[in-house]
């Protein structure tokens, strides 16, 4: 499997993506809802999400056949066919749609390459409104806008990356008991919370503002984000040495056999 061809071709469809987006940016966008999880945020799109899909797939189409890959994509129904392909594509269109309806930063594209046993092996997210492009390929290393990304932790808090205020989250108690104990055994002044984007942004955060972290817990009801809300940031984390784990510190599966969504297992992404 030729990684690096794969990494480029992800790269341009993810740029195609984001230059549709830029294009929407100061327009009023008409919301549709959709079957999603038990957030708003998730049950929200528009024609900006499948017009950015149908751009990337244009891209991506081709590889499938050339490398027998299957494809999972947010706007379109699961076809299994991650479960049938050695490796399969697996995209989020626009992250974060909510933010973008609210003429917020927080969105972006991400496009991930993901083995049959869940190992995310290329990880693409471009920020459109940054303009910034983040890589990764297994075994090679992160990038940041086509240069070597070294991460350097300087705060002397921990920042608390989340998709809603602190005060606004199920468990809030919990999560700042976490926190604190972090704060303890490293040191730390504090805590400081940044809010409001999507999945794939956070852990873009919580890299760019390190020491940090971004959790959700196990719950029963369905939700916590789905596969593609990880799949290429936990590639960019693995890269990095950084990790990208269960709620628990376990394997993060990015391809369970019991749907898309992650709440079962929850989320955990750290930057110490």
């Amino acid at each position: 499997m030729d990684f690096s061809q794969l990494t480029d071709i992800a790269i341009k469809a993810a740029l195609a993506a984001g230059k549709i987006i830029q294009k929407h940016l100061d327009e009023d966008v008409a919301v549709e809802q959709k079957e999603g999880g038990s957030s708003y945020a998730s049950q929200v799109v528009t024609a900006v999400d499948r017009a950015c899909e149908k751009a990337i797939l244009a891209h991506l189409f081709p590889t499938c056949k050339t490398y027998d890959l299957g494809i999972l994509s947010e706007e379109t129904d699961d076809d299994s066919s991650r479960f049938e392909k050695a490796y399969f594509w697996c995209i989020d269109p626009m992250d974060g749609t909510l933010a973008f309806i609210n003429k917020r930063p927080g969105f972006s594209v991400s496009i991930a390459l993901i083995a049959k046993d869940g190992t995310p092996c290329i990880g693409v997210v471009y920020d459109p409104t940054r303009n910034i492009l983040y890589q990764a390929t297994l075994g090679f290393g992160a990038l940041k806008n086509g240069t070597p990304w070294n991460i350097k932790n300087t705060n002397s808090f921990i920042t608390y990356v989340t998709d809603r205020k602190l005060k606004d989250t199920p468990r809030a108690e919990e999560i700042v008991a976490i926190l604190n104990e972090k704060v303890e055994r490293l040191s730390l002044t504090g805590i400081k919370e940044i809010d409001g984007s999507g999945s794939v942004l956070n852990a873009i955060l919580v890299l760019e503002n390190g020491p940090a972290c971004m959790l959700k817990f196990p719950k029963k009801e369905i939700g916590g984000g789905s596969i593609w809300d990880y799949a290429a940031t936990a590639c960019i984390f693995k890269e990095l040495g950084l990790p990208a784990t269960n709620f628990v510190g376990e394997r993060l599966d990015l391809n369970q056999k019991d749907g898309t969504f992650m709440n079962l297992e929850g989320v955990y992404f750290a930057n110490y």
